[in-house]
């Protein structure tokens, strides 16, 4: 785990990077600009300095943040491989979202369960790649081998078993019941963990994460943002209904006599004095 003082300033990177990005202004001069707000006592500067040089080469940054895997963490390079992936519909604006709140809570005093739970529903609520996003979040630098192996297990078997019975297994509350007096595995979840996963076995599992959420106090995931409140399907459907309304024009021309086709054309421009003489 790096020192809060570095969580902090990352946090302002992406908060102030998402915002200017909303203010549609290039990503190479807002990194240029936030480089000289951060604090230098710390090293997000020379890791934004870095981040900036590959993205005038490689066109993207998270290829250096995969470089920088001492400083950014696993999960933090997946969320931005998986934003600047083309072939998917993940938003980068989205994923900055996620990684200011991952950022912000670690700089207070973040649970492993919190780090682990709140990662894995912005898997799920995001629609990533399972696979690539529990091997990331298995290798956080705050995750012990035991919570890696629990991690890992949950990678195999999502999909097959409830995530639900997977905490309720590894709790102290399981643990403590007559089920489970040959119990040999470390406990990852305590008690009140425990008691909340076997109360939503069989549920949508967004309640499970509802209820873990409030009761762990971890951040709340951000959510996709609907198509129809999204600024750019807006745009797009203003330039289509003006492509319409010309094509409209059109036929209602036609229909009185015919098309006008010389106002298609411009006329040609007229030499400079210097070409006549």
């Amino acid at each position: 785990m790096l020192p809060k003082e570095e969580y902090v300033e990352q946090a302002y990177f992406f908060k102030t990077l998402l915002e200017r990005i909303r203010q549609a202004m290039p990503i190479q001069e807002v990194l240029s600009s936030i480089e000289e707000e951060i604090l230098a006592t710390t090293n997000l500067p020379k890791a934004i300095a870095f981040l900036r040089s590959e993205l005038q080469s490689q066109g993207g940054f998270a290829w250096a943040m995969e470089r920088l895997d001492h400083y950014f963490t696993p999960f933090q390079t997946f969320v931005v491989k998986e934003a600047e992936d083309e072939r998917g519909k993940f938003d980068l604006r989205t994923g900055l979202e996620i990684l200011r709140r991952d950022a912000e809570y670690r700089a207070g005093n973040p649970s492993r369960e919190g780090i682990f739970l709140y990662q894995f529903e912005s898997i799920c609520r995001n629609r990533l790649h399972y696979d690539a996003g529990l091997g990331a979040t298995a290798e956080d630098p705050s995750f012990d081998p035991p919570w890696r192996d629990w991690v890992l297990t949950v990678r195999r078997q999502v999909g097959l078993v409830e995530l639900a019975d997977l905490i309720y297994v590894r709790s102290k509350h399981y643990q403590g019941s007559s089920k489970a007096e040959a119990a040999t595995k470390v406990a990852l979840f305590g008690e009140k963990e425990g008691r909340i996963a076997l109360a939503n076995r069989k549920k949508n599992p967004l309640l499970l994460f509802a209820a873990l959420q409030r009761q762990l106090g971890y951040p709340e995931v951000p959510r996709p943002q609907p198509v129809g409140q999204s600024h750019e399907k807006i745009d797009q459907m203003s330039r289509r209904i003006e492509r319409i309304e010309g094509r409209m024009k059109l036929l209602e021309e036609e229909s009185r006599g015919g098309i006008q086709i010389e106002r298609f054309f411009t006329a040609p421009e007229s030499p400079p004095p210097d070409a006549k003489m």
